[in-house]
């Protein structure tokens, strides 16, 4: 088995304490808000813990969840902010087009003349949609909106992910720091 292959794939990450009975918020990532409940035990990064889901239902934003492990509200409350993986070879390969985050991490990334920009840190959604952080050879990390516009191409057996960026993306005179143009 390739490290690859054995490679840790964040699914959700617990949130606050629910009711009295050792539900918990959990808040998911991926477009289905109940994947994280079809793959068995889910685990913390180092392996050391791990819950299997008696039941889960969604509530708005989050999944209302009770682990078979947790019978009561201070155990519950003790969990706030664990996060939840599992085993990358559990999942199925995704379609064209989708990407695990876990698969982005570390690649390289170049403009379309194949100059390069640095290496993907994180994926990151702040609520506004998903965004690759970016650190350059040298200077500061930058934010790059994960869509088609921004990233026309990414060559997941080259290890590359290929930018399209306006001409005054990384300019330092602009007066928001947010990586945003001005003018949208």
């Amino acid at each position: 088995m390739s490290s690859k292959d054995s490679q840790k794939v964040l699914m959700a990450k617990i949130g606050a304490a629910h009711g009295i009975r050792g539900e918990v918020r959990v808040k998911p990532f991926g477009d289905d808000p109940l994947s994280f409940t079809d793959y068995g035990v889910l685990t913390t990064k180092d392996g050391n813990r791990s819950f299997e889901v008696d039941r889960a239902r969604v509530q708005k934003t989050v999944v209302i969840t009770k682990f078979k492990e947790i019978s009561d509200r201070n155990q519950a409350e003790e969990l706030n902010g664990v996060e939840l993986f599992v085993d990358r070879d559990q999942l199925p390969e995704p379609d064209e087009d989708e990407f695990y985050y876990s698969d982005l991490n570390g690649l390289s990334v170049e403009d379309q003349s194949g100059k390069p920009m640095g290496k993907i840190v994180a994926v990151q959604d702040f609520g506004a949609g998903d965004l690759l952080e970016i650190r350059p050879k040298r200077g500061r990390t930058f934010y790059v909106p994960f869509t088609k516009e921004f990233v026309p191409e990414i060559r997941l057996a080259d290890g590359v992910v290929v930018l399209d960026l306006p001409e005054d993306y990384l300019s330092e005179g602009k007066p928001d720091s947010s990586g945003a143009s001005p003018d949208r």
